[in-house]
């Protein structure tokens, strides 16, 4: 059949941006309770919540474990940690504990038992600051407690807060009583994780780290003797330190300490002596085995019963390994998946995962391990439409400065049917991913695909800093943030525009946060001056001044101080390279798009850097989008809509392009 030749940006499509909000988001946070798998799923048509859902063994349907309004999330450190952990029991079925995102609290779920389906609080409420959060838990039934993180506020500040280890009891008692809430650890570090116990529950295991240290530049692997009474006993490090990030840890069946860490310039699995620190590389690889620990409780590799270990790897994609201890040897799993999430679960000889490919959203696989055979069984795919709309991407590295690597994934414009006019260059959008300690996965992104099979290619920048590449990769943004990402975002820009793959005078940025930042700062940088012909800004950071001083949340108050550099040193360095500084640099139009809840990076950056825009007399063509009940990243069905939409509007108005179904987008001179 010919193709009907139209110019790029014209084609019609069915991925409209409905489809794309209806897709938006995967599944998170998978366990196995028994023999059943549970996990976390989005709902944006439910107002963003986050439904637990669960699958009881055969082949019966996954069910949804409780209605609306119930949204198993958490706000610690702001990004969220695990927010659920459940045993198997012999008499009532499984007790799941969860964490309520509307009130923080921790609840208890008895979903087989009489009555037991309306979950009953664990923990109080706390009329101070952002209250009382609890996060990565594991129950304790013998003991009759839950063991967790909690993250409670002193004070009105963004950072006047504690985190520690705690027990709650499981009857409830603590629900009107903080007091009844026993701390395990104290104050000694700023940042904690969720313990893991030894099989025989004698020993505890679990990360901490402090200011200013992300959790992939240093942490500490510390390690308690559990006392009769449920007490830490002899706390003490056991790995780790400045210059080693330790991602994970936990245990084997035998008793063995197992750890994800980088010392060797790799996040690879060790075996550590408890007693003298001592690690032996399992699987020496120039692969990763860990990742940046942006929510507490990711879980990159997993002990099965006898003797393996399950292990998500790879070098800027991932697969889904069985790794022997004893031999180093490390075998795939079979399927058609190219990235799997940092969450495991297993129930015996089963391992379940959470696995994609550029053609297949995230779904939930298990691999039997007995005969490797690898099944989807949740959360199935299905295409909403012809896979032929779908972008057909390639792994690409590019020539920074210097003569540096640049990774990156080109998704070129791609239709069943139509195709541009003979000579026609395609307009493209470089997108650069948040964190920025981070990377762009390889995977079906129905966003994506909205632009792609419209007629504008996306490009997806893993700039100097991401994760994925080994830590020197990662360390280029050390001091260099705003100028390494800014230049290899531009660096690949360029290149496509040289090889005559894209039109150099329709190319754009768009991020969010940090891929924000990064938009924004290339819209003002002289290394990126006359690259981009508009952009796309997300609830972004423009002010870095500001940022470091008093507009954001704990976590990353203080990371700034790895990216830019000490603010008490480089003040001037923080303002020269702000776009605030430079609004009178911006020369393209521009959309900002901004949640009005977000405290990690508020309102307040974006009003400033528009107030600067606007005082230059200029009269640079912009919009400025908010959305209230929106914090940091969009959830909601409609807010998505709105926000694509928006987005494809300031392309075919910058770019040149005539349709007659774009939705309404004024722009401010």
């Amino acid at each position: 059949m010919a193709l009907t030749r139209s110019p790029y940006g014209s084609w019609p499509s069915p991925v409209d941006a409905r489809l794309v909000a209806a897709h938006d988001g995967r599944p998170e946070y998978l366990d196995a309770v028994g023999e059943e798998f549970w996990w976390t799923a989005p709902r944006p048509e439910e107002g963003g919540r986050r439904a637990l859902m669960r699958l009881r063994p055969g082949d019966g349907p996954a069910e949804s474990v409780l209605p609306p309004p119930w949204n198993v999330r958490n706000r610690v450190i702001e990004y969220g940690g695990l927010p659920w952990a459940g045993t198997a029991r012999e008499r009532g079925g499984p007790l799941v504990v969860f964490t309520h995102f509307a009130d923080q609290r921790l609840y208890a779920l008895a979903p087989d038992e009489p009555g037991g389906a309306e979950p009953r609080p664990l923990t109080p409420l706390s009329p101070v600051g952002g209250g009382l959060r609890w996060c990565d838990p594991v129950v304790r039934p013998e003991e009759g407690e839950v063991v967790c993180v909690l993250e409670e506020f002193t004070g009105e500040g963004p950072t006047d807060l504690r985190r520690t280890l705690v027990a709650v009891p499981l009857d409830g008692s603590a629900a009107e009583d903080r007091t009844r809430v026993r701390e395990l650890t104290g104050d000694a570090h700023r940042f904690v994780t969720g313990p893991r116990y030894a099989p025989d529950g004698r020993h505890a295991v679990w990360l901490a780290w402090d200011h200013p240290a992300m959790p992939w530049d240093g942490t500490l692997l510390r390690l308690a003797r559990v006392g009769e009474d449920g007490a830490f006993h002899d706390v003490r490090t056991v790995l780790g330190g400045p210059g080693e990030s330790v991602a994970q840890a936990d245990w084997s069946g035998d008793g063995r300490l197992l750890a994800a860490t980088d010392r060797t310039g790799w996040w690879n699995l060790h075996r550590v002596d408890p007693e003298t620190g001592s690690a032996v590389n399992l699987c020496p690889r120039e692969e990763e085995f860990g990742g940046g620990l942006w929510k507490i409780g990711l879980r990159w590799f997993a002990p099965l019963p006898g003797g393996l270990v399950a292990a998500v790897h790879g070098r800027g994609r991932t697969a889904l390994g069985i790794l022997d201890p004893e031999t180093g040897e490390l075998v795939d799993a079979p399927g058609p998946w190219t990235e799997w999430a940092p969450s495991l679960a297993v129930a015996g000889d089963r391992v379940a995962g959470i696995a994609a490919a550029p053609h297949r959203h995230y779904e939930i696989v298990e691999l039997d391990t007995a005969t490797g055979h690898s099944r989807v069984v949740a959360a199935e795919h299905h295409d909403p439409v012809d896979p032929g709309y779908y972008p057909v991407p390639s792994l690409r590295t590019f020539e920074g400065p210097g003569g540096r690597e640049v990774h990156a994934h080109v998704h070129p414009p791609h239709h069943p049917d139509h195709a541009a006019p003979e000579g026609e260059l395609p307009p493209y959008v470089v997108w650069a991913h948040g964190g920025p300690t981070s990377r762009s996965p390889l995977v079906l992104d129905l966003e994506i695909a909205y632009f792609t099979s419209r007629g504008i290619g996306v490009v997806e920048v893993n700039y100097g800093g991401s994760t994925g590449y080994g830590r020197a990769y990662r360390n280029r943004l050390r001091g260099q943030w705003g100028v390494v990402d800014v230049e290899d975002c531009a660096a690949v820009a360029r290149a496509l525009a040289a090889e005559g793959l894209a039109d150099p005078e329709r190319l754009a940025i768009r991020g969010g946060s940090a891929g924000g930042w990064t938009s924004a700062a290339s819209l003002t940088s002289p290394a990126a001056a006359g690259v981009y012909a508009c952009g796309t800004i997300a609830y972004p950071i423009l002010d870095l001044a500001g940022w470091a001083e008093d507009e954001t949340h704990d976590f990353e108050s203080r990371y700034l101080e790895t990216l830019v550099g000490p603010f008490a040193e480089h003040a001037e360095r923080y303002r020269e390279r702000s776009p605030v500084t430079h609004a009178d640099r911006v020369e393209v139009p521009f959309l900002l798009l901004q949640g009005l809840d977000d405290v990690i990076c508020p309102p307040v950056q974006c009003e400033r850097f528009l107030e600067r825009v606007r005082a230059t007399g200029r009269g640079v063509p912009h919009a400025y989008l908010t959305f209230e009940g929106e914090g940091h990243g969009f959830r909601r069905a409609g807010t998505i809509v709105r926000a694509v939409e928006a987005e494809f509007a300031l392309y075919a108005r910058t770019f040149g392009i005539a349709r007659d179904d774009l939705a309404p987008l004024d722009l401010e001179a």
